[in-house]
C-alpha cells in the first residue's frame, strides 16, 4: 500500500529539499528553546514586588497592595481583610503606611506576634478609613517582610525607599518590632531617607532619639524603653531588696533588648551580695542550643545562695522559658523564688515548651507588658479593675472602644481577620500594634495641609507636638510623645504567669516615674 504521507513529503526531489528544511528549522528551534529553558534565569518570584533571594527559600519584600500572605496560614484571613480595604481605596486619594516585620519567622511565639501585629494594624486601618468622619487622606496598608530574624530587611527596605512617590506615596513604616542590629540598621536608612518609623515593640534604649542626639530623625515608638520598664518594675516593687537579688543576664552582645535590660538591670540590683550568673545564647535567638544545661547549673548555685529571693532575667524568651523549667526543678524546693524580666515574657503565654508545673513550685515569674486586655477594663469578669484608681495615663472608655472596634473588623464585611479574643490580646501585641498604627495615622493627617498629602519629612516632624491635648488615646494607655518620639511616663502593666494554667495574669499597673502622668501629661523640660 502507498505511503500517502511519503507520496506528499519525500516523493519529489523538491519535496524532500523543502521537507529538509522545514525539519531542520524545526530541529534548530527545538534546540534552541530547550537550551534557552536549561540556561535561563530561575524564577524567584512569589508576587509582586515579593522574591526569593538567591541562595534563600524565603519570600521577602514588599507585597503590593497587601494581598500576599508570604506562605503563613495563619496570616491568611488578616491579610485578606487588608486587600479588600486597599482595593476600595481611589488612586489618589490615600497615604500608604508599610508594615516591616520578620514575616516569614519559624519561631512558633514569633508567628503568633506576626499575627497580632497584622490585626491591630489592620484594625487602626479601618476605623481610620470608615469610622473617623470621611478624614483624608485615606490610608493604605501594605505589607514589608524583612526575614527570618530580621536578617533579609535589605531587599524590603530598598524597595519601601522608592514608594515615596506616585502610586504609593508611602509616608510610614510601623511594626519594626524586635530591638536587633538588623532593625537598628533598617530605621537608621529609612530615617535617613526622611521616612518616618513608628516601632511598636521596639524596647532597647539604643534604637530611640535623645537629649544628647537624634539619629534617627523621624523616629517615635509607643513602647517603654528597657531602662523606663525596669524603673517601672522598681516602683512597683517597693520592698526589693537589692541585697537578696541576683542577675542572671545573657553575655552575647549585639542584641540590643538584652544588652539595654542588661543595663538596666544593672543598676536596680546595686548592692546585691551575688555576682551575676551568665550565660551565652546562640547567633539565633530562638535556637534552643545548650543553655538548657547551663540553667541546670545555674539553678544549683542559686539554691547555693543564703537568702536571694529575687532574680532579674536578662535575656530572650527562649532562654527565659529555659530558665522557668530549670528553676521550676532545683534542689531547694522549699525555697520560693520571684523572676522579673522585660517584655519578652510576654511570648510565654504561647510558648508551649513552657513547664506550667515550674509555677506551682514557688516561682513567681512577672515582666513588664507592653499592654494587656485587663489593664484598663472595668467590666466584672473582664479584668481586674486596677487600673481604673489611676487618675490618668489611660482610661477604660479608651479600651472599650477599641474593644468595640475590634468586634467589628472580626466579623464580615470587614473581616474576619482570625482569632480576637480575650486570651488572644493578653500578649499585648495587637493592643500595642493598634497604638502605633493610630499614631502614624495622627501624623499623617496633621501633617496634611487641606487634606493634601503631606510632604514625606513633615511626618516625622510631628512628634513633639503628640502630646498634652494632642496625645493619643491609645488602648493601651495614653502616648505623650516628648521632642525625640519617645512617649513620657508611659503606663507599663505588670504581668504575671498564673500557677494554675500559665495564663497572663494582669498584676497592677507601674509607672516609670512611680506615678501617672497628670493629666495635662506634658512632658517636663
Amino acid at each position: 500500500m502507498r505511503n500517502p504521507l511519503r507520496y506528499r513529503l519525500w516523493y519529489t526531489a523538491r519535496q524532500k529539499a523543502v521537507t529538509s528544511v522545514v525539519a531542520g528549522a524545526l530541529a534548530l528551534t527545538g534546540g534552541w528553546y530547550g537550551f534557552g529553558r536549561l540556561t535561563a534565569p530561575e524564577d524567584r518570584s512569589c508576587a509582586k514586588g515579593v522574591e526569593r533571594p538567591v541562595g534563600s527559600d524565603e519570600c521577602v519584600g514588599v507585597a503590593d497592595g497587601g494581598s500576599y500572605d508570604f506562605g503563613q496560614s495563619q496570616l491568611t484571613d488578616v491579610v485578606a481583610a487588608i486587600a479588600r480595604e486597599n482595593a476600595a481605596l481611589k488612586p489618589g486619594t490615600y497615604a500608604t503606611v508599610a508594615l516591616l516585620l520578620p514575616l516569614t519567622s519559624t519561631d512558633g511565639a514569633m508567628r503568633t506576634k506576626m499575627q497580632h501585629e497584622l490585626q491591630g494594624a489592620f484594625a487602626a486601618q479601618y476605623r481610620a478609613n470608615r469610622l473617623s468622619n470621611e478624614q483624608v487622606p485615606k490610608i493604605r496598608l501594605v505589607l514589608a517582610n524583612s526575614g527570618r530574624n530580621n536578617l533579609l530587611w535589605r531587599p524590603a527596605v530598598d524597595r519601601l525607599k522608592t514608594m515615596t512617590g506616585a502610586p504609593d506615596h508611602l509616608r510610614a513604616v510601623s511594626g519594626v518590632a524586635t530591638s536587633s542590629t538588623q532593625i537598628k540598621t533598617a530605621v537608621r536608612e529609612l530615617t535617613a531617607a526622611h521616612i518616618a518609623v513608628v516601632g511598636t515593640t521596639i524596647t532597647a534604649d539604643d534604637i530611640a532619639n535623645g537629649p544628647k542626639n537624634d539619629p534617627f530623625p523621624g523616629l517615635a515608638r509607643v513602647s517603654p524603653t528597657n531602662q523606663d520598664e525596669a524603673e517601672a518594675l522598681a516602683h512597683f516593687g517597693q520592698r526589693l531588696r537589692p541585697e537578696k537579688a541576683l542577675l542572671v543576664q545573657d553575655t552575647r552582645t549585639g542584641d540590643h533588648y538584652t544588652d539595654t535590660l542588661r543595663t538596666a538591670f544593672t543598676r536596680l540590683v546595686r548592692g546585691t551580695r551575688y555576682q551575676p550568673q551568665l550565660f551565652t545564647s546562640r547567633s539565633d535567638p530562638t535556637d534552643e542550643g545548650n543553655t538548657a544545661n547551663t540553667f541546670r547549673d545555674i539553678t544549683h548555685l542559686i539554691c547555693d545562695t543564703k537568702d536571694a529571693d529575687t532574680v532579674f532575667f536578662a535575656g530572650r524568651h527562649t532562654q527565659l522559658r529555659q530558665f522557668i523549667n530549670a528553676l521550676g526543678g532545683r534542689g531547694c524546693q522549699d525555697r520560693p523564688f520571684t523572676i522579673l524580666t522585660g517584655d519578652e515574657g510576654s511570648y510565654l503565654g504561647s510558648d508551649k515548651k513552657l513547664d506550667r508545673n515550674a509555677l506551682r513550685q514557688k516561682v513567681t515569674v512577672r515582666y513588664a507588658s507592653l499592654a494587656h486586655p485587663d489593664a484598663w477594663a472595668t467590666e466584672p469578669g473582664k479584668g481586674s479593675g486596677k487600673g481604673e484608681a489611676a487618675a490618668a495615663g489611660g482610661s477604660p472608655q479608651d479600651y472599650q472602644e477599641f474593644l468595640n472596634l475590634l468586634a467589628t473588623v472580626s466579623r464580615a464585611p470587614a473581616g474576619p481577620i482570625g482569632p480576637t479574643g480575650h486570651s488572644d490580646l493578653t500578649d499585648g501585641q495587637i493592643i500595642i500594634a493598634h497604638d502605633a498604627m493610630t499614631l502614624a495615622v495622627q501624623a499623617i493627617r496633621r501633617a496634611s495641609p487641606g487634606g493634601r498629602l503631606p510632604r514625606l519629612a513633615d511626618v516625622g516632624e510631628q512628634w513633639p507636638r503628640m502630646n498634652g491635648s494632642l496625645k493619643v488615646s491609645g488602648a493601651g494607655g495614653w502616648i505623650c510623645l516628648d521632642n525625640h518620639g519617645n512617649p513620657y511616663n508611659k503606663a507599663v502593666p505588670v504581668v504575671e504567669l498564673s500557677p494554675e494554667d500559665g495564663r497572663q495574669r494582669f498584676v497592677a499597673l507601674a509607672w516609670p516615674k512611680g506615678h501617672p502622668p497628670d493629666a495635662t501629661c506634658l512632658p517636663p523640660a
